[in-house]
This record gives C-alpha cells, sequence and structure tokens, in this order.
C-alpha cells in the first residue's frame, strides 16, 4: 500500500494533481496553500488543511505521507521544494497519469508533473521538478533539465536540449536538435527552427526574439 500524499499549493496544477493521483488510486490526505482564504475548503472532498510552512503539517511527510509540489510558479516552486529538502529531508514524488506513455528507457528525476497522454521516448531524459501538460510529446534522445514547463499538446523533436526553468507554451513545435537556454520562454504556437538563448523570449513561426 503506497503511502497517502500531501499536495503542496491547492491553485493552478493541484486540483489535476489529484485527479492523477486519484487515477492512480493513491490517496491523498489533503493540501497545503498559502491562502489563508483557501484554508478549511475542499477540492473534490479533499481538504485544504493549512499553510505549507506550518510544521505541524509538514511533519506527517517522510513518515506518514509523501510530498508533492503542485505550484505552477517557478521560483515559488523552488522555495517549497528546497523547504522539503531542508526541512524533512524528502524529495518530492511524481505525479504521472496513468494514460501517459514513458518509454522502458527514459529517464525522470522527482517531483515531476505529467498529465494525461504525455508521451516521452526512448532515451529521453527528464529532470525533477518539470510540469509537462496534457497530450506533450517530448521525441527520443531529448533532455530536459529540472523546473522545465512543456505545454499541452507542445511536440519537442528528437535530440532537443532544454535548459533549467525554460518555459515552452502549449502547442509549440521545436525542430530536432535545438537547444533551448534556461530560463527561456516559448510562446504558444510557436515552431522553434533555430536555437534560443537564455533568459530570452521568442514568438512566431519561425520564432523570433521579442523586443523589450
Amino acid at each position: 500500500m503506497e503511502k497517502p500524499v500531501i499536495i503542496l499549493g491547492a491553485k493552478g496544477i493541484a486540483h489535476p494533481a489529484l485527479e492523477i493521483f486519484n487515477s492512480n488510486e493513491v490517496v491523498v490526505y489533503g493540501f497545503l496553500d498559502e491562502d489563508k482564504e483557501m484554508h478549511g475548503t475542499e477540492i473534490n472532498v479533499v481538504p485544504v488543511l493549512g499553510d505549507p510552512e506550518d510544521d505541524g503539517y509538514l511533519k506527517l511527510v517522510g513518515k506518514k505521507c509523501e510530498a508533492f509540489v503542485a505550484v505552477d510558479d517557478n521560483k515559488y516552486r523552488q522555495f517549497l521544494v528546497k523547504l522539503l529538502n531542508e526541512r524533512r529531508k524528502v524529495q518530492p514524488i511524481n505525479a504521472i497519469h496513468k494514460t501517459s506513455y514513458i518509454s522502458t528507457d527514459a529517464s525522470i528525476g522527482h517531483g515531476n508533473f505529467i498529465n494525461a497522454k504525455v508521451n516521452i521516448g526512448a532515451g529521453a531524459k527528464l529532470g525533477s521538478h518539470c510540469i509537462i501538460h496534457s497530450g506533450a510529446i517530448i521525441d527520443h534522445k531529448v533532455t530536459a533539465e529540472d523546473f522545465v514547463q512543456i505545454g499541452a499538446g507542445a511536440v519537442i523533436n528528437s535530440g532537443v536540449s532544454i535548459g533549467k526553468g525554460a518555459f515552452i507554451g502549449s502547442g509549440v513545435t521545436v525542430v530536432s536538435g535545438v537547444k533551448i537556454g534556461g530560463n527561456a520562454r516559448i510562446g504558444a504556437g510557436s515552431v522553434v527552427v533555430a536555437d534560443v538563448e537564455e533568459e530570452s523570449t521568442v514568438f512566431g513561426n519561425p520564432a523570433a526574439p521579442i523586443k523589450a
């Protein structure tokens, strides 16, 4: 019997994360969120218990419960992962929808959100704490570092490398072999045919830098 899960965060991907755990018959004990107005409410009959930094609830993690960080904002997501690492000496578990496909020789880290119908190909390497939305295709030999976000229906072709914290919008196509730098942002629907520099934002077909 798997341990129940406490989900840190009660907005954004928290509700689909609950559905993923339900689909795998894993019990969700409750949510923790910094928004005090949500405390005492429920999401699909699962209670929002309190704040993520409340040691009263955090002390359950590791002994009685696993933890999953369901926060879209990368900075706050990184903060909560560090909180779990340092205070509880644990890594968040993966939330992987049962309709997703992960190749037998792909490798994935900890704390990833992988929604329905995602396809991860042979030899792909996915870091930790990534968010992969419904229907995204990550082809063979793709490497994605930690805290990468990939939107619904995006197609990441073979041999692409994606740096830490990069954001790829929904419906984006990235052609084979392209390198996407850390913390780069690619607007929805773009077609990326050339390397994207770190910290830059690109959009369009073909994707081009957006001038500040």
